[in-house]
Order: C-alpha cells, then structure tokens, then sequence
C-alpha cells in the first residue's frame, strides 16, 4: 500500500496540472448565420492549435451600446467576461488602458497590414490592436451617365462640381426631374465627422487635430473646404441630405436619381446586387482633391483587441494570430464581405477572382486616414460631435467657414483643456 499511493498521488497532480494548463477564452462572435460559421471554423483551428477551448459572447448589435458594455466590463476588471472582441476604429485611444500591449507579440506581421489602419492601433509607440477589416470613404459614380455625356471621373472637386451640374441639368431637362448631381451623408452625426475630414484634409486644411494632439482647424484652406461643401446643397446636392445617413444616400444612388455618391465600401455590393436599378453601371475610385492636395478618405473598419485582463494572454495572442491570419481573411470576405486589412491579399489571384472590385478598392484603402480618435481618447466623442455640429451649421447656412472654424478651434480647445486623457 505505501508504493501505490504515492503513485496514485502522481497521477492525480498530473491530470490536475494538465487541467489546469487547459483554459477556456471567451471570443466575441458576429450573430449571423455566416458569422457562426467563421467562429466554428476558428474554433476548429485553435482548440486543435493550442488544447484550451474556446467559447462564443454574444455583444449588442448597436455600437454604442457594445462600447458602453466594455467600459462597465473593463472597470470592473472583469477576466472572465471576454478575452478577443472587435474594437470600432474610434475605440481604440477609448479603451487604451484595457487593452493588453500586443507590441512585442506582433512584431512580425505588423508591417502585412494597410499602414494607417495600424498606425491607428498605435498609441504613445504600443500595438493595442490589429485590424480586422478596412472600410473607407469612396467616391462611386455612374459609369453609363459620365459616357454618356463624354465626361471623365472627376479628380478634382472642382471637376466634380462642374460634371455634376452638367449631368443634372441634362437628365432633368430629358424629364428626370428628380435626379441629383450628388449625395452624401449631412446629417449631424459621425458620418458627417467622415465626410468633413475628407473635405478638409483633401485640400490642405489639415487634419483638424493633428497626430501629436495639436488642433490646427482654424485655417483658411478648412474654411474654404466647409464652404465649397455648402455651395452644393441645393444646387447638386439635394436639400434633403442634411438629414441623409448612409441608408438614405445609398437609397437615392441605388434607385438610379443621383450621379455621384459618397459612400463606404459595402454599398457597391449592394448596387450590384440582382435587384439594383444601376446593377452593372457603378464605378468606384478614391475621393477627390484640390488641384494642390491628394485625395483623402476618412478609415473606419473594426479591429481585433485583447482584454488586458485576460488570464492567459499567450493564448489570446495565439487566437489572435488566427482570426488575423491571410486564411480566416479569405474566410470572412468570403462569408461576409469583410474587406482584407492585409495589404498583399489585394494582390491575391484568389481573392480577385472572388471578389474582382477589391482592385479598385486597394487605392483608396492605401489613401484612408484615421480620425482624430487615438490622440483624443476619451474625449473622442465630444471632438466629433463639435466636428459635425460646425459642419452642418456651415452647410445649413447658418454661417460661413471661416466663422465655422474660429468657433470649432475655441471649443475644441476647450475640450484639450489640460489635455487628451
């Protein structure tokens, strides 16, 4: 009996530092049908990988409400809720110090991703995340329309306006009376911050707050830009954007009543789907510029992000590598139109052969910059809401840029204070 029960000790201290060794992670998972399948496969591939088990978080659909979850989770430093979630592009400088530091764990593939989608998940010189997928803002145009009348996608505002007044002009006076030179997103809400930047930025008025935290609004190319943008509104632009998102801006293009549209990149799936009035007629290509600036498309997109208080971040770190891998973003452009943040998969002979639009995509991927989110953190959402609510002041004609300017570079200020935090 002595020689067997220190035998059957070490058993037991095995199979238990074995168990032990065995983690469960939590990974958020998209509640479509599509998504479930991309989780299964991920599922698969890491409990194989590495022997720990890997469980599914349903989150709340609506952005906010998911943010407002993770900062109650996160403050109460809660390890079992979740360990890899999808962050929003404006998330990352929110949640920073919940973030686990992935610097060192990615430093072989960092450089694979679209460089200003990772210099977005950059703060203060730390990898907080990586991207999932890219989104950003394009121009999409009718290609029937513009060979119609002899004309060239515009790479320039002024030839945008110029070609938008022509066309609309012609096609209501051949008894399209509701057709409209151009649409975009007006209402005053986030979109708006997007289409502003894109404004701004594209005809060297800066990038309202720049990467050192530095707010340089107040200039006369800005001013110059948020007038332009006014002079459209019921001219080629319809009255009616000032209250159009993107479902309402894509509903006018879609039902063949707008030339040109401002969009993110899923919206040309949409148009070319069976049942769309313009299928077969839509091109996309960056935004335009000034004569002297370069082309500029506000990033949005989702990024992978680990809870730093994971009890186990070398598996984390191991699940992430996987869902951020070449093949799992075959898997989700494949299952659910997620755009590859991989720079070479662009380049990829089977993912044109899928999904052949994706080369046009690639440009304006490369052009993409980040909001003023990462370098504002926390106060990211009073800057946006001051952003959007100059803006659709100056295109509702309450005032004009320069004064649209002043007043955004005060409240701005105002909310640096004593700094970002």
């Amino acid at each position: 009996m002595r020689r067997v029960i220190p035998e059957l000790v070490l058993a037991v201290l095995t199979l238990t530092s074995g168990l032990a060794a065995a983690d469960t992670l939590r990974m958020e998972c998209p509640p479509s049908k599509e998504g479930r399948q991309f989780c299964h496969y991920i599922k698969q591939k890491f409990e194989a990988q590495t022997g720990h088990t890997l469980k599914f978080i349903d989150l709340p659909p609506a952005s906010n409400e998911k943010l407002s979850l993770f900062q109650q989770l996160f403050a109460a430093k809660d390890a079992d809720a979740i360990d890899l979630f999808q962050a929003d592009t404006v998330w990352i400088g929110v949640l920073d110090k919940h973030l686990l530091d992935l610097t060192d764990s990615v430093s072989d593939i960092r450089n694979d991703f679209f460089p200003t989608a990772m210099q977005n998940d950059v703060i203060n010189g730390r990898v907080k995340a990586i991207p999932a997928y890219m989104d950003a803002g394009a121009l999409f145009y009718r290609k029937d329309l513009l060979a119609k009348y002899g004309e060239k996608p515009p790479v320039t505002w002024t030839e945008l306006t110029r070609i938008a007044t022509r066309i609309q002009q012609s096609e209501r006076e051949s008894g399209h009376k509701n057709f409209w030179g151009m649409v975009f997103q007006g209402k005053a809400y986030e979109g708006l911050t997007c289409n502003a930047l894109e404004w701004v930025e594209s005809q060297n008025g800066g990038s309202i707050i720049d990467a050192q935290g530095n707010i340089t609004i107040n200039n006369a190319r800005a001013a110059q830009a948020l007038d332009m943008a006014a002079g459209w509104i019921g001219k080629i632009v319809p009255p009616g954007a000032l209250g159009y998102m993107e479902e309402e801006s894509r509903s006018v293009f879609q039902n063949g009543d707008a030339l040109f549209m401002r969009n993110w990149p899923y919206a040309y799936t949409l148009a070319e789907d069976r049942s769309s009035a313009i299928r077969g007629k839509v091109g996309v290509m960056p935004l335009p510029a000034s004569d002297d600036g370069t082309p500029v498309s506000a990033m949005g997109g989702w990024h992978w992000a680990i809870s730093a208080y994971t009890k186990n971040p070398q598996a984390a770190i191991a699940l992430l590598n996987i869902v951020s891998s070449a093949e799992s973003q075959k898997k989700t452009l494949a299952l659910m139109g997620w755009t590859p943040s991989r720079t070479a998969l662009y380049d990829d002979p089977d993912i044109l052969a899928q999904a052949p639009y994706l080369s046009d995509f690639k440009n304006i991927f490369l052009l993409a910059k980040p909001r003023p989110a990462t370098q504002t953190r926390r106060q990211y959402a009073q800057v946006s809401k001051a952003i959007y609510n100059a803006t659709y002041n100056v295109l509702r004609g309450d005032i004009d840029g320069a004064t649209a300017v002043a007043g955004l570079q005060q409240r701005l200020e105002r909310i640096k204070a004593r700094g970002w935090r």
